[in-house]
């Protein structure tokens, strides 16, 4: 199951863009000292769930799950953290990198459909 280097590296950056994503929504759809919180709570949140919940040997991470569960279920969580950061960026005024960071997305879906294939026999 081998990705490109460049599929890797443009995962990575969306996973980086998707918790700043949504640091922006929590700032930007909120008002007061909710706006802190939730600034700060929805990527450590986002963070701790991607890094928690995974497939046992997933060839694409360390293949360490301290939480395991079904392709499936990841592959949502996946989906869910990364759109909703596209969805942060769009939301708060950045509409251009929102729409973006959603194309990037399916892009780099669209070139791991084996990884995709893997995950949805798990």
């Amino acid at each position: 199951m081998g990705n490109a280097w460049w599929n890797l590296t443009l995962r990575f950056l969306l996973e980086l863009a998707a918790l700043l994503g949504l640091g922006l929504a929590g700032w930007g759809l909120s008002a007061g000292w909710w706006r802190w919180i939730l600034a700060l709570a929805l990527p450590l949140i986002a963070a701790a769930l991607w890094g928690t919940f995974a497939v046992l040997n997933d060839p694409s991470r360390s293949g360490r799950a301290p939480v395991p569960v079904p392709g499936a279920v990841r592959l949502v969580l996946e989906l869910v953290i990364l759109f909703g950061g596209a969805a942060g960026f769009y939301l708060t005024g950045h509409t251009t990198t929102g729409i973006v960071m959603a194309l990037l997305i399916v892009i780099s879906y669209a070139f791991s459909l084996d990884r995709l294939s893997w995950l949805l026999r798990q």
